[in-house]
Order: structure tokens, then C-alpha cells, then sequence
């Protein structure tokens, strides 16, 4: 599977130039958010703890609220900045989200807003996809989004104009 995926990295990311973009429309933040010493912290429920609010971890906690609160995804599902090791190397990937019989269906990178979502990008979702399989790989900066899904009986990949629905 490592050699099929690795050679899909460059068809995956020419796909990125015409894949869809998806309109996400975060719901109103609610979160607590708190200061401590010169660092404001973003309490994550996932991880249940507070996290140091960087750029990218306010792209993660938004969009963790949209599939949580706007799409309906069950929280009790949803896995954060998991490790995992690609090789020697100990990665952390951003947002998991397992289907009912707590088999990975989705994958999530995410960028900081100014980050702008690259081939490089493609690759590193796509690399942990090869430890990790899920049905479903998307990348986000909170601005562009991309959802794609492998479809291995037609060997291509097919890009959504939405997030799936939440109903596995």
C-alpha cells in the first residue's frame, strides 16, 4: 500500500490546482479561552486540557466546533493531535475522526490561516494516510478546504464540494 499511495502523492497534489474548494461557515466560537503569563490558552475538549492558542490551534478548535456543531460529527469520535510514526520519525496529526466501529474514516490537516494549503501540504496528509488508511483526507487553513477520498476501483481521486455527512 506504501508504494501505491507514494506514487499518488504527485497525481494527489496536481489534483489540489483543480480539485473544489468547500465553503465552511464556522459557527460563533464558543470557547474558553484564558491567559496565562504572556500566552493566551484555548481550552481544548477533546484533549480536556488548555493548549497554548496559536494560529493553527484556533483553525483546529473552529473547525473541530463546525463538525461538532454545524455538520452534527459525534465529538466522542474525534481524536486530536494523535502521534504517530512515519518510519523513525514521531509525527502528531491534527483531527481524527473514527466511524462507529472506531475505524479512522477521516483525516484532517490543519494550517494556520496565512499558511497557504501547497502540494507540501497534500503530501503530509497523504503520508499519514499510508500509517493511518481513512476513507477521507481533508486540508484546511480555516480559509480553503479540500476533502478528497481515493476511489480504488476507478484509481483516481474524487474531491468533494462538501464534507461528508456524519451517518456511518
Amino acid at each position: 500500500m506504501f508504494t501505491i499511495l507514494n506514487n499518488m502523492i504527485p497525481i494527489f497534489a496536481t489534483l489540489l490546482n483543480v480539485c473544489v474548494l468547500i465553503t465552511i461557515n464556522f459557527p460563533p466560537p464558543d470557547f474558553k479561552i484564558t491567559r496565562e503569563g504572556d500566552k493566551q490558552l484555548i481550552f481544548d475538549r477533546y484533549r480536556k486540557k488548555y493548549i497554548v492558542l496559536t494560529p493553527e490551534e484556533w483553525v483546529r478548535q473552529n473547525f473541530l466546533n463546525y463538525l461538532v456543531h454545524t455538520l452534527s460529527y459525534p465529538q466522542a469520535l474525534i481524536g486530536v493531535e494523535k502521534e504517530i510514526y512515519l518510519g523513525e520519525m514521531k509525527k502528531r496529526f491534527d483531527i481524527i475522526i473514527y466511524n462507529r466501529n472506531m475505524q479512522p474514516w477521516m483525516l484532517v490537516e490543519c494550517k494556520e490561516m496565512k499558511v497557504p494549503l501547497t502540494e507540501a501540504t497534500m503530501q503530509q496528509v497523504i503520508r499519514y494516510n499510508m500509517v493511518i488508511p481513512a476513507t477521507y483526507l481533508v486540508i484546511t487553513n480555516g480559509i480553503h478546504t479540500f476533502c478528497g477520498n481515493y476511489e480504488a476501483r476507478e484509481k483516481q481521486w474524487r474531491f468533494l464540494e462538501e464534507l461528508p455527512p456524519y451517518n456511518i
